[in-house]
This record gives C-alpha cells, structure tokens and sequence, in this order.
C-alpha cells in the first residue's frame, strides 16, 4: 500500500476541512428591527419571531440541509440607525437578505442603501404607501393599512350603530402613522362617518391634553389612533382618564402586547385590525407549529410583529431552497452579489404557507394576503398583562 507524500498529505489535509467547512457554513440573513428607543416595543417582538423561524426552520433541516443564522442589528428608532445597520449587514457581514426596518420611515432612508447594492429586503412591518416602489429589490410581507384598516372601522359600526362623530389623532413625525391616518381618514369618509376633529401630536410626547380636550369638545363617538406603542398607549390612558367613554380603534402600532403596561387596564376594548391571529391554528399547520414553539419559549402567546418577523424569515429561507432545487447547485457555490440577485427574483415566485396564513410576493415587491382579522384588546384582573381577542371573522 502506497503512502501518500507527505507534501501531498498536507494539501489534502488542509483541503477537505476547507470543504467541509464551506458545506456546513450556515447562510447569514440580516435581521434589522429596533430592539431599543421608542421602538423597542415592536422591535423585541420582531427578534422574538425571528429567533423561533430560525430555530423552527432549521429544525426542519435549512436551505436543503445547510442551516441558516441571522445576524441582528439594531436600527434603534430613527433613521440614521436603520441606515447603519443596513450599511453593516451588507458591507461587513454579508448577508444574503436583509429582513427590517421596524418602522416605515426608517425603510424610506434606509431601503435605497440595499437597492445600491442589490441585496434584497423583505420588510416584516412596513405598511406605508410607496414602501415596495423604492426599488426592484425592495419587497414585504406586511400587507398595507389601505387593505387592513377600514376592517376596524367597519367593526366599531357593528358594535355601536350609533357612530357618526369621529376624531382622528396621529403621530406626525412618523411615516407610518401619517401614512396610516390618511388611509383612516378615507375609510371615515367612504363609509358616511364625519370627523369631526384631526389632532396630530409627536412619537415623543407624554402629555396629550390638548388632543383630548380637542375630542372631548368634538363629542366624538369614535377615536382612531395612528402612532407608535408608547405614545398611543399615553394617549389612550389619558383619554379614558379625563372621560372619553366611546370606542377607540388603534392602527398598526397598538398591534402589539408591549403596549398593555403603557395604558393597564385602560387598555380594554380597544380595536386593532390585525394581519395575523392566534385563532387559526386548527386551521393552520404552520401557524400551529409557530404558536407552540413561541408559547414554550417565551410563556406567552404570539401576537402580529412577531409572527411577521417569522413568516419574513420562512419565505427568505424558502426561496433559498428553490434556488438550489431550480438549479442544481448549493446556495455556497454562488458568488454573493449572483446570489442576492437571484434570490430576489426567487422571492417573487409562487406562493408560503404562514403562520399569517397563504401569502406571496408580487413582481413589485407588494405582497398578497388572503385573511385579514379583527381583534378587541382584552385586559387581565392584574392590569398589566392581557390579549388579542378575535371579534369578527
């Protein structure tokens, strides 16, 4: 039996770790949500959601057999933020896709970045109008208020036929809220309602009694509120303690549990549409799976933001798997820019099965979602701690 030579021998030796470790190198996907500053509320949500996918998924055996691994950032909550952290993951750790910003204004500064490089985007909460037209690489899962909003509405009528007055406050220093409220504010219209007062107030602030004083004046049997957890939260807190008694209907960003310590029991009965429900796990595989797994991990239900967060993570991990199926290759033979171009076009074919339920991603980056839900906020006898209970189907 012949013996290798030895300089032989160390080039082999040398070679097949080299292999093995180019097999086995998991695929790094980009998580970009605010996990602190104001937007530490959704963004831990998001981290949440997303740590499951990637346990869940890769459980499940990866991309093909090749697991995944994200590499999280934190755009905090403004724009400068976002625009670093996209900045990181695609120059510095290379990631295939990026998935983020938490809020929409941080996706209008920091979108254009990966557009420049071509690295595609899947935002799991950015339902501004004009998100998917900045850019062919630009695409999201988080279905636009113009579709999710006049749901709320529409169900605040059911419960009180009586309403005719309504008052609209926003958040004017966010994208999304000022987004959100015009969508409202055409839903109030379309459906025969009149406002009766549009009271617009900052992220930042924590004494709204001007805008109460504003509603309370108007005698208005509906509130709709566009801003974000903390503030909203203030601003219901503060209406039901100088005496509003009507309903209130929340945007986007009352969509999450984090916001129930803010206003406590006062948080009750508020009406959220929601993309996402807890409910459809009988109906829902995928949904169940999810559910479960983020119940044992966290002791806690999933709510909206964290089951976006996982489905952005299914579909980017999804289509990762079509590319290798389609072409025969593994996603490590590709050279990066090659792969992020190609994954793109991927993410736009067929359709995912989600804990959101059937979705899938247009050619122009918008997505298309089947259901849609409404929900009443119902609050615990300890105050603090409640849920999202289902009101229409």
């Amino acid at each position: 039996m012949k013996r290798l030579a030895p300089a032989l021998a160390l080039v082999l030796c040398a070679a097949i770790p080299a292999l093995a470790d180019k097999v086995a190198t998991p695929i790094p996907i980009g998580i970009a949500v605010g996990q602190t500053s104001n937007v530490a509320l959704f963004g831990q949500e998001q981290v949440n959601g997303a740590k499951i996918a990637e346990e869940r998924l890769n459980a499940a055996g990866g991309v093909n057999g090749t697991k995944i691994t994200l590499v999280f950032q934190d755009t905090a909550g403004d724009e400068a933020g976002a625009v670093n952290a996209f900045q990181n993951l695609i120059n510095r750790d290379k990631v295939v896709a990026i998935i983020g910003p938490t809020l929409s204004q941080q996706a209008f500064a920091a979108n254009p970045i990966a557009e420049r490089a071509k690295t595609p985007v899947v935002g799991p909460s950015n339902t501004a109008k004009g998100v998917p037209e900045i850019g062919e690489f630009i695409g999201r899962i988080s279905a636009p208020m113009t579709q999710v909003a006049p749901y709320s509405v529409k169900q605040a009528m059911k419960l009180n036929p009586d309403i005719k007055r309504v008052a609209v406050l926003y958040a004017q220093n966010d994208a999304f809220s000022s987004s959100e409220t015009v969508t409202f504010q055409d839903a109030v219209k379309n459906l025969g309602l009149e406002t009766v007062t549009v009271q617009k107030f900052q992220t930042t602030d924590n004494d709204f009694t001007t805008q109460v004083t504003a509603v309370l004046g108007a005698k208005a049997d509906l509130v709709i509120i566009s801003g974000l957890a903390a503030d909203s939260g203030n601003l219901v807190k503060q209406l039901r303690q100088l005496g509003y008694k009507g309903l209130i209907v929340g945007g986007n960003g009352l969509n999450s549990p984090n916001m129930f310590p803010v206003c406590g029991a006062l948080c009750s009965d508020i009406l959220v549409a929601q993309a996402y429900s807890p409910a459809t796990v009988d109906k829902n595989p995928v949904n169940k799976d999810f559910a479960t797994a983020f119940e044992a991990a966290y002791k806690k239900g999933p709510a909206q933001f964290s089951a976006q967060a996982y489905t952005a993570v299914q579909v980017v991990t999804e289509a990762l798997a079509k590319i290798e199926k389609e072409t025969g290759k593994k996603i490590a033979d590709f050279e990066l820019a090659e792969l992020r171009e190609m994954l793109n076009k991927s993410l736009r074919t067929g359709s995912y099965m989600t804990p959101i339920g059937e979705i899938s991603i247009q050619p122009s980056g918008e997505v298309e979602q089947k259901d849609f839900y409404v929900s009443k906020i119902v609050m615990n006898p300890d105050g603090k701690t409640g849920s999202f209970v289902l009101v229409s189907e």
